[in-house]
Parts: C-alpha cells; structure tokens; sequence
C-alpha cells in the first residue's frame, strides 16, 4: 500500500516524535547486538543510532506501528504510509 491508499484514522497522519525515537532506540539496540542492516552497508556510518536512523529516512524496515485508543479499539498502520 502506498500513503495515498491508507487511511489513518487514530492519531496524526505522520510518525510523532515518541513513535519515532522508540523505532530508532529499538533499531539500533538490535544493530549493535548484530543484527544485519536493511540497507547495504555505508563504511562512513558505524554508530548503531545513527544507521537506524538513516534506515528510517528510507522506509525500508517492514514495521507496522499500533495506534490504541482508551477503549482499546487500534488501528495497525503500516510504516511506509507514516514516513
């Protein structure tokens, strides 16, 4: 699905910045533990925090954010359509 098909309907219609420092933390902590790249390697980038940050600029990483509201509807919005 490209952003224009998906319809977000619980909370903004681009990542918040909450939503985006978890991606990233998350990513790079599973980078520094070994994990191989979604992208082909940049031998200028070795800072785990830094690589995931770079992989979230380019939307390659399959991830799929939950947005809940109180009452516990949620809504799974995938990342391609936030970036």
């Amino acid at each position: 699905m490209t952003k224009q098909e998906f319809k977000v309907e619980i909370g903004p219609e681009s990542l918040t910045r909450f939503e985006r420092a978890k991606i990233i933390g998350s990513r790079a902590l599973q980078l520094s533990l070994g994990a191989p790249t979604f992208v082909k390697a940049l031998k200028d980038i070795h800072d785990p925090i830094l690589l995931a940050t770079f992989e979230l600029d380019k939307t390659v990483m399959p991830l799929t954010i939950r947005r809940t509201y109180p009452d516990g509807t949620y809504q799974n919005i995938p990342l391609s359509s936030l970036v």
